[in-house]
């Protein structure tokens, strides 16, 4: 059955979900990557780079099940890019040149249409403007009948969590305190919203946690 997930989503020990001011130089918000050092140090996230290397261990493992099943994402916009406002042109097409990492539909939310952008390697970037219930059903419809990963940020998460539509979470919690930046558990009830934690796994750089809804 074709589930909505939140999957390998880092987060600091005191519960930041990206850096601080996020721009060109900074994709994840200033000292956001120390939050994904786990994720880098991957055989994984070597591959998607073109190079050779990498853990094969427990997160690297952990990485390549993220992937599992997966028939279309959704991006809030800053994980699309660091643009705000109306697009000046056509020239951004994302942070991860000609062929991103995800080859399946990506539905990014925004304020300011534009046109579909397709990508080597199966990827096509849609752009939503009537929001996430929207977005999700246009996700469903394109994963024909796989599962729909929630790519964050955290903003987005927590929409999505507050209107009930994720089925369950892996959180990568990393060894780093930020301080400061954006908070994924801001005003979120896990516990009202029926969410309980099933498994917790060690790996080399991060401890993984599984959350998923309570049964009713």
């Amino acid at each position: 059955m074709s589930q909505v997930k939140v999957s390998a989503f880092s987060v600091s020990l005191d519960g930041f979900g990206a850096g601080p001011r996020q721009d060109l130089e900074n994709p994840l918000g200033v000292r956001g990557q120390e939050m994904f050092h786990w994720f880098f140090e991957t055989e994984v996230f070597k591959k998607m780079q073109g190079q050779s290397g990498g853990s094969k261990g427990v997160d690297n493992t952990m990485a390549l099940q993220s992937f599992d099943n997966v028939g279309a994402w959704i991006l809030g916009r800053n994980m699309f890019g660091p643009i705000r406002g109306p697009w000046k042109d056509e020239a951004w097409k994302g942070w991860w040149g000609e062929e991103p990492p995800y080859h399946v539909p990506v539905f990014v939310l925004t304020h300011h249409a534009r046109a579909p952008i397709p990508m080597k390697g199966g990827t096509t970037f849609h752009f939503v403007t009537d929001g996430i219930d929207s977005a999700l059903k246009k996700a469903k419809e394109a994963a024909k009948g796989k599962d729909v990963r929630i790519g964050g940020g955290a903003s987005t998460i927590r929409q999505y969590l507050s209107a009930g539509r994720i089925d369950e979470l892996h959180l990568a919690f990393s060894p780093v305190l930020m301080g400061e930046g954006e908070l994924l558990f801001s005003g979120i009830n896990w516990h009202q919203l029926g969410f309980a934690p099933v498994k917790t796994i060690a790996g080399e750089n991060a401890t993984h946690i599984l959350i998923k809804k309570k049964s009713p």
